[in-house]
C-alpha cells in the first residue's frame, strides 16, 4: 500500500471520537423515528427509495437507471434527487436548458439519457414531492435517489446497496469509517443489493455473504456486477472499442474508480489516471491539464476515457472537445445468478399492487 494510504487511514483513526458522536446522533435520530416522536409523511403514489448506509461508491446511479428502464414502459416515472454540489438551491424540474451546474451531475445524466423521464431536484424532499406532482400530475411512481437515511418520507419500497469489497457490516461511522447510518437500519430495507461483485462470484461466496446479512423473511437479496458498455465520443457519439495496443488517459471524478481502472487495465496496453474529487466542477484550466497530459503520452494509439457522470460536467466546453478523442464509458448493473427477472418482477409488482390497492379504495 502507498504511504498516503496509511497516512489517511491513521488520520481517520485519530478522528474516532467524532465517529462516536456521529453514532450517537444517528442512533438517537433513528430511535425518535422508530417511536414516532419524529413523524414521517406518506404520499398517495408508489415511492421507491434507492440508498445505502455508507457514503458514495456503491453504484446508486446505475441502479436508479436500471429501475427507470424497467418502469418506463409501464408507468409515468419521475426521479427526485438532492442535486449534490449543484450551484442552485430549492426545487427544480429539469428542462431543455438545464445544466449539471443547476441540477447536479447525476440528475443531469438521468435527464440526458431518458428524455421522457421527469427529473427533479430538491434538498427538502418532503417539500419537493408536492411541487413535482404539481408540475407533473401524471406521475405514477417516484424514485427517490440517495434518500434511505432521510426518513421524513415513507417509501413503500426501500432498495439498499452495499459494495462487495466494503460491506456495511465491516464498516464504521464517519469520519473513521464510511457509515452515515447504523448497520441495524439495513433491517428497514425491503431489498438488499450487494453491488460490484466479481462476475465469477461463486454460490459458496454468495451464501457466505447471505449469512452475514441475515435477511429477514420478507427481505430479498440480490447480487450484481458492473457491466461496461461500448465507449462513445462525448460530442459525436461515435463508438469505439478499447484495443490491446492502446494507451488511455483515464479522467475520473468519482468516489470509487477502482472497478473502472481494472476494466481498462485488462483491455489496454497501459492507462494513466488524472484524478479529480467526486462531483468535481471542471474548469478551463482542468481542460488544459487534460489536453497536456494526453499530448504527453508517448503512443500512436491513445484516447481519453471518462465516466458518464464526469461527461455531463465536461460537455459544457462544447466545440473545444471536438479535436480531442474524449470517450465516455457507460456502465450498468448485471444481476447475477439468473435473478434479474425476479428482481424486476419485485419492483413492477410493488407498483402494480400499490395502484391496485388505491383503485380498490375508490370503489
Amino acid at each position: 500500500m502507498p504511504f498516503n494510504f496509511y497516512l489517511l487511514r491513521g488520520l481517520r483513526l485519530l478522528l474516532f471520537p467524532f465517529s462516536l458522536l456521529m453514532a450517537l446522533v444517528v442512533m438517537l435520530r433513528n430511535k425518535l423515528y422508530d417511536r414516532g416522536w419524529l413523524s414521517s409523511v406518506s404520499f398517495n403514489l408508489p415511492m421507491i427509495c434507492v440508498g445505502n448506509l455508507s457514503v458514495g461508491g456503491t453504484g446508486k446511479s446505475p441502479m436508479t437507471e436500471m429501475l427507470v428502464e424497467w418502469l418506463l414502459p409501464h408507468a409515468e416515472v419521475a426521479t427526485l434527487s438532492r442535486g449534490y454540489k449543484r450551484k442552485t438551491k430549492g426545487y427544480l424540474l429539469a428542462d431543455e436548458q438545464s445544466t449539471a451546474l443547476e441540477i447536479g451531475d447525476e440528475p443531469m445524466q438521468f435527464h440526458l439519457k431518458y428524455p421522457q423521464l421527469a427529473v427533479a431536484v430538491g434538498e427538502e424532499r418532503i417539500v419537493a414531492v408536492p411541487q413535482l406532482l404539481q408540475d407533473r400530475p401524471q406521475t405514477e411512481v417516484i424514485i427517490l435517489d440517495d434518500a434511505f437515511q432521510h426518513r421524513a418520507i415513507v417509501a413503500g419500497l426501500n432498495i439498499v446497496l452495499t459494495e462487495y469489497s466494503n460491506p456495511y457490516w465491516y464498516d464504521w461511522f464517519l469520519p473513521t469509517g464510511d457509515l452515515r447510518d447504523q448497520r441495524a437500519s439495513a433491517r428497514r430495507a425491503h431489498i438488499m443489493v450487494v453491488t460490484k461483485c466479481p462476475a465469477t462470484l461463486s454460490e459458496a461466496e454468495r451464501d457466505k455473504m447471505l449469512r452475514r446479512i441475515q435477511p429477514a423473511p420478507q427481505q430479498q437479496v440480490y447480487f450484481t456486477t458492473l457491466q461496461y458498455g461500448q465507449p462513445y465520443h462525448l460530442r459525436s457519439r461515435q463508438p469505439v472499442q478499447l484495443q490491446p495496443q492502446q494507451e488511455v488517459l483515464l479522467v475520473c471524478g468519482i468516489a470509487n474508480p477502482a472497478p473502472l481502472k481494472q476494466h481498462v487495465e485488462e483491455r489496454t496496453a497501459a492507462y494513466y489516471q488524472l484524478s479529480f474529487g467526486d462531483h468535481h466542477v471542471f474548469t478551463i484550466d482542468d481542460l488544459r491539464q487534460i489536453r497536456q497530459r494526453f499530448e504527453a503520452l508517448d503512443a500512436d494509439d491513445k484516447i481519453i476515457l471518462t465516466t458518464e457522470k464526469d461527461a455531463v460536467r465536461l460537455v459544457k466546453f462544447g466545440k473545444e472537445l471536438d479535436q480531442l478523442p474524449l470517450y465516455v464509458q457507460p456502465v450498468k448493473h448485471e444481476v447475477l445468478f439468473g435473478q434479474e427477472a425476479a428482481f424486476k418482477q419485485a419492483v413492477l409488482q410493488f407498483v402494480k399492487n400499490f395502484h391496485d390497492a388505491e383503485k380498490a379504495k375508490d370503489q
